[in-house]
């Protein structure tokens, strides 16, 4: 077992010391530390999967034992047995369409395949501009989303392994973004049962930067001179920004578990390259695996946020030996931005 444990304190290591999200140096915090928030593409990607994990506050990357494990901690679905199906929607703020669905089964010797997609929809908006800012007439959108493969294996009985795969696009009326990145994590469970230790990385990729006919326009580059070049076609010159890389590391540990109850309480520190570091934490009462309740709390310690309480509960119904369903909501409290209700099914077979 020594393999797997340097594995995971080398990952661990990593996600501390990375260079690439280090803080500034201390002399610029002497005004405040500069965290770089509103740096990086693709901001759904942080949005989080799964009511459930939501419930806890997002600290799950060390649980991770349901088919949002792809999103928070691909390791984790080494540790899932058959075939599942996850469906979750919330309507976010601003009245944005959240969607995940994914599909996951466990092909032995092989490991666990599963694919994912994550979207997220404004809805159709008014284009308005600057002589028109009642609208012209035309009708835009905004269109992000996440087609994900993972693949997962357990090591031994203690030690799981997992990697994602992902096509990353964002579209906002006739122009798009698009590049692949990749998540990894792993999973241990210490020789104390009941302790579970879980690290991942996520959107390790290359830049973003958008292109289409949206930034295209004519321009006439001598205005005050005759010529034959009098319209001259032209477009914008974008700039690319980084995936938003996040670095989890956290502990997940079974308080009680007597067979009929069970409290399981779970944190995570997380490490963006585009925020300050924060903690999250989480707790659930289960009864018999049928009901459950759970409380968290999320993004402690970061300044300025609107992020915090979590709440939730999920209900398993058994419908054959072989086949059950579970169903999870969860609420999130964002302050002055008013909060977000999670809904998820789940399905085992």
């Amino acid at each position: 077992m020594r393999k797997p444990v340097w594995l995971l304190i080398v990952l661990l290591g990593v996600s501390v010391n990375n260079p690439v999200v280090a803080q500034e140096d201390p002399a610029s915090l002497e005004e405040g530390t500069i965290t770089r928030v509103g740096t990086t593409a693709a901001q759904f990607l942080k949005l989080g999967a799964g009511a459930r994990a939501i419930s806890f506050g997002g600290a799950y990357v060390a649980e991770a034992s349901d088919m949002s494990a792809v999103y928070w901690n691909p390791a984790g679905f080494a540790r899932l047995s058959g075939s599942h199906l996850q469906l979750s929607n919330t309507q976010y703020l601003a009245d944005i369409n959240y969607n995940f669905v994914a599909f996951g089964t466990a092909v032995e010797p092989v490991g666990s395949i599963g694919l994912s997609l994550l979207m997220v929809d404004s809805g159709d908006m008014a284009v308005r501009t600057e002589m028109q800012p009642e609208g012209t007439g035309e009708q835009f959108n905004t269109l992000s989303f996440a087609l994900q493969l993972t693949y997962a294996r357990n090591l031994s009985d203690q030690f799981s392994i997992g990697g994602s795969l992902k096509f990353v696009q964002e579209r906002i009326w006739h122009s798009k973004a698009s590049a692949i990145a990749f998540d990894v994590g792993t999973l241990f469970t210490t020789p104390f049962e009941r302790l579970r230790l879980g690290a991942s990385m996520s959107n390790l990729g290359p830049k973003m930067r958008m292109d289409g006919r949206d930034i295209l326009f004519s321009e006439d580059p001598s205005p005050n001179t005759q010529g034959t070049a009098e319209i001259v076609n032209a477009q914008y010159r974008m700039d690319g920004f980084s995936m938003p890389l996040i670095f989890r590391v956290g502990v997940a540990w079974d308080a009680m578990d007597t067979g009929t109850h069970r409290i399981l309480v779970t944190t995570d520190a997380a490490h963006p390259n585009d925020n300050a570091e924060y903690v999250n934490a989480g707790a659930e009462y289960s009864f018999r695996d049928l009901i459950a309740f759970r409380a968290g709390y999320r993004n402690l310690f970061e300044p300025d946020t609107e992020q915090g309480l979590t709440a939730g509960g999920s209900l398993m119904v058994r419908i054959h030996r072989d086949l059950a369903a579970r169903f999870d909501y969860a609420y999130a409290d964002f302050g002055r931005l008013t909060q977000t209700h999670w809904f998820t099914f789940n399905l085992s077979f």
